[in-house]
């Protein structure tokens, strides 16, 4: 699906370079990756402290679009987000951590992947994101979408799972269980998927690598 090559990492963190390899295997072949327990342990678990500790008005309603485009419809979804800007460690540990992936996956897959934008993502009971794609082709520039989950001890009962979806079809490919260090990437433009009706507060870590479609009198990504 991907063009890659054999690539021989220069990072010290031989448990980031396994876990990196792995993503750009499963990209390559199937154009998605869905693996348990991926996160550091240690970023984690100051991501996970931050979102627990912050207040409710730290968080804004989720829209649909970008910018000046962007409109709210809760009849499509009804999470809550905070966008992330390295404010504070857990932050940029996470933002750090996301740097090496884009550059890890650039070099193995000639992505051209340029920046990196993510939020967090809070489902209060009752909340879903009907089915959607996070890019259209050849008119936006998501190129990867990643979501990373933060719900220790999630049961099977508990709803809030992705689904993502064969490309241009009804059949469902995966569902993945929002479980603590679960972390999901796949190609934005490919996989349309949706988010269950959660039955407990569910977070999680949206986010989308970004090429550059900048032009003469417009920078899109902003540095």
């Amino acid at each position: 699906m991907l063009n890659s090559l054999p690539f021989q990492s220069s990072t010290d963190d031989i448990g980031d370079d396994s876990l990196f390899a792995r993503i750009a295997t499963d990209l390559n072949r199937q154009g998605f990756s869905v693996i348990p327990n991926a996160l550091p342990e240690a970023m984690t678990t100051e991501l996970f402290h931050q979102v627990l500790n912050m207040e409710s008005e730290d968080f804004s309603h989720a829209g649909i679009g970008r910018h000046t485009d962007l409109t709210l419809n809760q009849f499509v979804r009804r999470d809550e987000i905070r966008w992330i800007d390295g404010q504070t460690s857990a932050e940029q540990l996470w933002l750090a951590w996301t740097h090496r992936l884009q550059q890890y996956l650039n070099r193995r897959l000639f992505l051209g992947l340029f920046s990196y934008e993510s939020h967090f993502a809070h489902y209060q009971p009752g909340d879903f994101y009907r089915k959607h794609l996070d890019a259209f082709r050849g008119e936006a520039n998501r190129r990867l979408s990643t979501v990373a989950y933060l719900n220790p001890g999630w049961l099977p009962g508990d709803g809030g799972e992705l689904v993502i979806y064969e490309s241009d079809a009804e059949l469902e490919i995966t569902k993945v269980t929002p479980a603590y260090g679960t972390l999901v990437v796949f190609l934005s433009e490919e996989f349309p998927h949706e988010v269950l009706a959660a039955k407990r507060h569910r977070y999680s870590i949206a986010g989308w690598f970004r090429v550059n479609s900048s032009s003469y009198d417009r920078v899109d990504p902003p540095r």
